[in-house]
């Protein structure tokens, strides 16, 4: 339930909770549950309910044993913040990594509404970042929300990117992930929806991560914008003036 990420932001995974449920445009085709169908298909126990929300209390202390410091995007399956998530839950899982303090955590989420509501009832020490999911114009209402949030580093995750975003409100936001859709059903990317959003990021001085044009062969397509790669993204260091921004 934990294993290193191919994820080109992270580098290992931690699921103490498996499963969701589909809330916008950006989860048609979610790469979580058909990996979880096919864990479900192999007989992995920890996938016997397939893709339906099941919490793993006996991982919640999984990072207090990696001695080794690593970023770790946490449910990388499923939402922390899915309403049947309960407060204990979370709770419990930001008391580890408040005490896994040599990781960093990535938390995201489309649950925007609800990370706002709790979001004063629990601790926010700096190696924990959290972002929400915006995959179009229609979803930038979550940023909103986002920008209430008292961590560090609060971050947006543009993928899967399915259509151009204008004008994204980036006071408070110190890090931009945008991504084409991969897998068999991917829609399509368009250039200039990412050089907009790159543009945007440049000109508000955002960190900016481009990760992948996607496609059905992602590999093929590469990760290239205008000729280059871009790699942007916090450090642990810098978390703490980031907080005041």
């Amino acid at each position: 339930m934990a294993q290193t990420s191919a994820i080109e932001w992270t580098d290992r995974t931690w699921n103490p909770v498996t499963g969701c449920n589909k809330v916008s445009a950006g989860c048609k085709n979610c790469y979580a549950e058909r990996m979880a169908r096919r864990l479900q298909a192999m007989g992995q126990p920890r996938y016997r309910n397939g893709f339906r929300l099941t919490l793993h209390s006996d991982l919640l202390d999984q990072p207090l044993l990696w001695n080794k410091s690593r970023i770790v995007f946490v449910n990388s399956m499923s939402d922390l913040f899915h309403p049947n998530v309960p407060f204990w839950f979370i709770e419990k899982a930001f008391a580890v990594m408040m005490n896994a303090h040599w990781h960093i955590f990535q938390i995201l989420t489309k649950r925007a509404e609800r990370l706002e509501s709790l979001c004063k009832r629990l601790v926010w020490p700096d190696n924990i970042w959290i972002g929400v999911t915006v995959e179009n114009q229609e979803c930038i209402y979550r940023i909103e929300y986002l920008q209430k949030v008292p961590a560090a580093v609060r971050f947006l995750s543009l993928e899967p990117l399915l259509g151009e975003i204008s004008q994204l409100p980036l006071n408070g936001i110190h890090w931009v992930i945008v991504g084409g859709e991969s897998g068999p059903q991917a829609r399509p990317v368009a250039l200039e929806w990412v050089r907009s959003i790159r543009d945007q990021c440049l000109q508000k001085r955002v960190l900016f991560f481009f990760k992948q044009w996607g496609g059905i062969h992602k590999s093929r397509n590469g990760r290239k914008l205008d000729g280059r790669t871009w790699n942007d993204m916090p450090s642990l260091l810098s978390s703490s003036a980031m907080r005041s921004n």
